[in-house]
C-alpha cells in the first residue's frame, strides 16, 4: 500500500553511495599494509608483532560488546607490559585467560579472531614471552637480514647473484651461487623458489623473479669450471645415495680434500631429479651435464648397488671414516582401497622411474584417472598426456585451492587437456573379467571445518558414488623411505619410516654417522635435500678433525642509489599448450637479456642496504 506524505522536503530519499576520498585513501593502505605483511622477514621478534597484529583487529571492532571494548583493550596494555620488561606475576596466565574469555562471549567474528591470534601467540612462541617477562630480552634475532637469504634453505647469496646478472656477469654468478648450491642449473629450472615469498620488493610492487634471474645466469653462463680442491685429508666419506643431498655432501667434502664414494642403489645418479622430476620441467641433458660437473672434483661412484642386500652398512662403517645417508623418498604409499592390486593400476614412483630411465609406456587411447593433488600428481598427469593418453583425470578429494601442488603446475595441465575432478574420495577400483582396473569409484565430498594446517577438512556428501571409467589408475597420493635396511644395524627409525637425526645431520648413539635430507624430514624439495648435504659436509669435515672453508672469490658490484618506483615484475613464459603437450622438451621459456637486466635492476639490495650494512650484509665463506 503506498502512503503519500505532505509537506515532504525537497530532498532525494536515496542515494547512490559512492566512495569518499578518505576510503579510497583507506584501501589503498590496506594493500600496502598487505605488500608490507608479505614482505616480513623471518627473525622478527613475535611478541612484538603480536601487539601489533592485535591493535590492528582492535582498530577494526565496533565497541559495542564488552569484550571487544574492554577485553581488548586490556589485552594490548598486557602485551605492552611484557615488552616494557617489568611485568607483574602471572601476566601469562591472564592473558590467556582473558583471551579465552573474549573467544566465548564476544559477539562478533572481529573479537573472536583477535583472541585467537593471542592464544595461538602463546602456545607456539610461549618461550619468547617468557624470555622477555625473565631476561628482557628477545629470543629471537635476525642472524640474516636479508630476507631472500634466510629464506632459501642453502643460504645462497640471491643479491649478490643478481647483481652478477644485472652486470652481465653470469659466469660469477654460477660460482657464487655454486659456493652454497653446487645445483645452480636444476634449481634453475624446478626450485620451489622459497625465497621469493618474503622478498622486500612487495613493499614497492611484485616479488623478484629470482629463480628466472637464476635460469637466466645459468643459460649463458658457458662452461664455468670447478674450483680446484684442497689438498688430500687422507680422510674417507661413503655417501649412500647419489641424489640432490648426497652428491652436494660429496661435492663440498670433495672440495675439502677428503675421499669421497658415492653408493647409489639405481642405475644413475640424480635421485628425484632425474627419477621424479620430468625431463619437460629439467631437461636430462641439463642434469647430466651438472652431475658431470660435480663429479669433476674428484668424487667416485658406485651405481647399481643395494646398500643393505650388495654391500651391508657395517661394511661400509668399517671400510670410511664416515658416513652419510641421504637415500631420499622412493617407495611408494598406497591407497588402502579394493581393488587397488589390480593390474594397470601403478604407482607414480613407478612411472616417472621408468620415464626418468628412457624406458616411456605407451599410453595411447587409453584413458588415464591420476589420484592425488600434490606436485608429484601433477608431474604424472602431464607425463601421460604425453605419453598418448586419449583422456587423463586427476581426481582429488579437496578443492582445487586446497591442492599442495604449486598452482602454475595445476594450470599448466589444464592447458594441456587435464581434467581436475575435486571433491571426491577414493573408494574402489573396478576391475574387468581379466584382473584390469575398468573404472575409479568415487565418493562426493563436502568442504567443511578447518584442519591444524589451516586447510578445509571434507566430509562424505549425501550423494550416490560416481564411477570414472578408466584403463590405468596412476596412485600419487606421497612417498614412503625404504629404510628397513638400516634399522638392523642401530639406526633409530622414527615413524612414518624416516631415520632419526638432529639439526647438524649427527645420528645418535652411532659415531661417525650422519643423515640428513628426504630420508630424514620426509618427502620435500630439492633445495632443502642440498641444504641438508651442505650442512652435513661442515659437520663431518669438523668430526673428521679439520675446519676447510667454502668461499667463492667473487667480488660483487656495489650497489648503485637509482629509481626504485613500482615497476611490473619480469615472468617467464612456456610454450604454447598444443605444441608442449606433445613432447617431454622443456616446456618454459628463459629471460631475455633486456628482461634480465630490467627485472635484476628491482632488486632493493637488501644486502647493503637497512639492516643488512648493520648485520654484516652477506656471509662470504663457510
Amino acid at each position: 500500500m503506498l502512503v503519500e506524505k505532505e509537506g515532504s522536503a525537497q530532498m532525494s530519499r536515496l542515494e547512490v553511495k559512492m566512495p569518499g576520498q578518505a576510503q579510497a585513501v583507506v584501501e589503498q593502505l590496506y594493500r600496502n599494509m598487505e605488500r608490507r605483511i608479505a614482505a616480513s622477514p623471518p627473525g622478527l621478534c613475535p611478541v612484538d608483532m603480536a601487539l601489533n597484529f592485535l591493535n590492528l583487529c582492535q582498530a577494526q571492532t565496533c565497541g559495542k560488546c564488552v569484550p571487544c571494548r574492554i577485553g581488548l583493550t586490556q589485552l594490548s596494555n598486557m602485551i605492552r607490559e611484557v615488552l616494557d620488561g617489568d611485568p607483574p606475576v602471572g601476566i601469562l596466565r591472564r592473558i590467556e585467560n582473558t583471551a579465552q574469555v573474549i573467544v566465548d562471549t564476544a559477539d562478533c567474528a572481529i573479537g573472536i579472531d583477535a583472541a585467537q591470534l593471542v592464544l595461538m601467540g602463546l602456545k607456539g612462541f610461549r618461550d619468547d614471552y617468557e624470555e622477555h617477562i625473565l631476561h628482557h630480552r628477545c629470543l629471537g634475532s635476525l642472524k640474516n637480514p636479508v630476507p631472500c637469504v634466510a629464506l632459501c634453505p642453502a643460504g645462497v647469496d640471491i643479491p649478490g647473484y643478481i647483481a652478477l646478472v644485472n652486470e652481465g656477469r653470469c659466469a660469477d654468478a654460477v660460482r657464487l651461487i655454486r659456493k652454497d648450491n653446487p645445483f645452480p642449473v636444476a634449481c634453475a629450472y624446478i626450485c620451489e623458489h622459497p625465497c621469493e615469498a618474503r622478498c622486500r620488493r612487495n613493499m614497492v610492487d611484485d616479488a623478484i623473479n629470482i629463480r628466472g634471474l637464476k635460469r637466466y645466469a645459468v643459460d649463458h653462463a658457458g662452461p664455468v669450471p670447478q674450483p680446484q680442491p684442497a689438498p688430500a685429508t687422507g680422510k674417507s666419506v661413503a655417501i649412500i645415495g647419489g641424489g640432490p643431498g648426497g652428491l652436494s655432501a660429496a661435492y663440498y667434502l670433495a672440495l675439502m680434500g677428503h675421499r669421497v664414494t658415492v653408493y647409489e642403489k639405481q642405475k644413475q645418479l640424480g635421485g628425484m631429479m632425474r627419477y621424479g622430476i620430468p625431463s619437460y620441467r629439467l631437461p636430462r641433458q641439463l642434469l647430466e651435464a651438472e652431475i658431470a660437473s660435480i663429479l669433476s672434483v674428484g668424487i667416485q661412484v658406485r651405481t647399481g648397488v643395494d646398500v643393505g642386500t650388495d654391500i651391508t652398512f657395517d661394511q661400509l662403517k668399517r671400510r670410511y671414516d664416515c658416513l652419510y645417508i641421504s637415500i631420499g623418498a622412493h617407495t611408494d604409499k598406497k591407497t588402502g582401497i579394493e581393488g587397488e592390486d589390480s593390474q594397470s593400476v601403478i604407482s607414480a614412483v613407478e612411472l616417472l622411474r621408468r620415464i626418468g630411465d628412457e624406458e616411456m609406456p605407451d599410453f595411447t587411447g587409453q584413458q588415464v584417472v591420476v589420484i592425488g593433488g600434490g606436485n608429484v600428481a601433477m608431474d604424472v598427469t602431464r607425463s601421460a598426456i604425453r605419453l598418448g593418453a586419449a583422456k587423463v583425470t586427476c581426481v582429488y578429494r579437496r578443492r582445487q585451492e586446497d591442492m599442495t601442488a604449486q598452482a602454475e603446475e595445476v594450470e599448466g595441465a589444464i592447458a594441456e587437456g587435464a581434467e581436475i575432478l575435486t571433491l571426491q574420495a577414493p573408494l574402489r577400483i573396478e576391475a574387468d573379467d581379466q584382473g584390469r582396473a575398468a573404472a575409479l569409484w568415487t565418493q562426493p565430498q563436502i568442504i567443511g571445518e578447518m584442519d591444524r594446517q589451516g586447510r578445509p577438512r571434507p566430509g562424505t556428501a549425501s550423494v550416490e558414488p560416481r564411477r570414472i571409467p578408466a584403463d590405468i589408475i596412476i596412485v600419487a597420493i606421497g612417498q614412503g623411505i625404504e629404510s628397513h635396511g638400516f634399522e638392523q644395524s642401530g639406526i633409530q627409525i622414527q615413524r612414518g619410516g624416516t631415520l632419526l637425526a638432529d639439526s647438524s645431520t649427527r645420528l645418535p648413539d652411532l659415531e661417525g654417522v650422519f643423515a640428513g635430507g628426504d630420508c630424514v624430514t620426509g618427502p620435500a624439495t630439492v633445495i632443502r635435500a642440498i641444504a641438508a648435504g651442505k650442512a652435513a659436509a661442515a659437520n663431518i669435515d669438523e668430526y673428521l678433525g679439520f675446519h676447510h672453508e667454502i668461499e667463492a672469490e667473487v667480488k660483487v658490484p656495489t650497489p648503485r642509489v637509482t629509481d626504485l618506483g613500482p615497476r611490473g615484475r619480469v615472468n617467464c613464459g612456456d610454450r604454447e599448450a598444443a605444441e608442449r603437450r606433445c613432447d617431454f622438451q622443456c616446456i618454459e621459456c628463459g629471460m631475455t637479456k633486456e628482461e634480465a637486466v630490467q627485472e635484476s635492476s628491482r632488486c632493493l639490495r637488501c644486502d647493503h642496504f637497512g639492516y643488512g650494512i648493520f648485520k654484516g650484509g652477506r656471509v662470504e665463506k663457510w
